[in-house]
């Protein structure tokens, strides 16, 4: 198995419970992990063997600015989702969101959701 990691890749998007979240926006933060579990470029060093990560940010960043959604899960389900079915070579992926201004009334980092989806 393969596994290939982009990480902390900032998007503004226009996602959250509230209204007024999904009108003004925020900056989200986003991973993604993607396996391969026959992975032919490990023997061949052919790129076309590969799924070309600069795709995959173009992916993310297209579903992130292009829908809003009231519930994050959904949000990388989506991501997860569109990775599947756009990219044959990649048999699962993990996608993980960091919301850092959330509308809790504490002192936080942020909040995380993380989806795993997996080719049937």
């Amino acid at each position: 198995m393969t596994k290939v990691s982009i990480r902390n890749m900032m998007f503004y998007g226009f996602h959250g419970r509230y209204e007024y979240e999904r009108e003004q926006g925020q900056k989200f933060y986003f991973d993604v992990e993607l396996m391969t579990y026959e992975d032919k470029s490990l023997d061949t060093d052919n790129i076309d063997e590969t799924t070309d990560t600069a795709h995959i940010y173009d992916v993310i960043k297209e579903v992130n600015e292009n829908k809003r959604f009231q519930v994050l899960a959904a949000l990388c389900a989506t991501i997860g989702d569109k990775i599947l079915a756009k990219f044959p070579k990649v048999d699962e992926v993990l996608v993980r969101i960091r919301k850092p201004n959330v509308p809790i009334p504490g002192p936080m980092d942020y909040v995380e959701v993380e989806v795993n989806r997996k080719r049937k």
